[in-house]
């Protein structure tokens, strides 16, 4: 039996993925919830199995989106990093894939499309970038 691989922390989510990341993501950066806890909010929007959603989760850990912490016979889950973490996460990865020299193509076409408020928030984001090296800092 070949070993399992881990998937690369870039790839994209499905649909039932992401409504369990969208669960966790509701949460405090530090909380964790069980699959039961999980469900339970997904199970309000779609009809879902509760051993679909462990199903989903246990592949989420192995992808690298969540974390699994063992507590008695259950596990606890959390995110590994936020919404805007893992989309800048995807974006970057996309712009690799496509290598250095079409870069900056990719990036005018991207622009090019976006509205009129992401542009503006493109413009916050460069001027905090350029008046703080550490835009992750708090604060930013």
């Amino acid at each position: 039996m070949s070993p399992i691989r881990k998937t690369s922390s870039r790839s994209a989510l499905g649909d039932l993925e992401r409504a369990v990341m969208d669960v966790l993501w509701s949460q405090p950066t530090s909380a964790t919830l069980t699959v039961r806890d999980v469900h339970a909010q997904v199970a309000e929007q779609r009809d879902v199995a509760y051993t679909t959603v462990m199903t989903v989760m246990d592949r989420l850990a192995r992808k690298g989106h969540v974390v699994q912490e063992r507590e008695g016979r259950a596990y606890r889950y959390r995110a590994t990093a936020s919404r805007g973490q893992m989309t800048a996460d995807l974006m970057r990865g996309a712009l690799e894939d496509i290598g250095h020299e079409d870069r900056a193509g990719a990036l005018v076409a991207f622009v090019g499309e976006a509205s009129a408020d992401e542009v503006r928030a493109l413009r916050e984001a460069l001027a905090r970038i350029n008046d703080d090296p550490d835009p992750a800092s708090p604060g930013a």
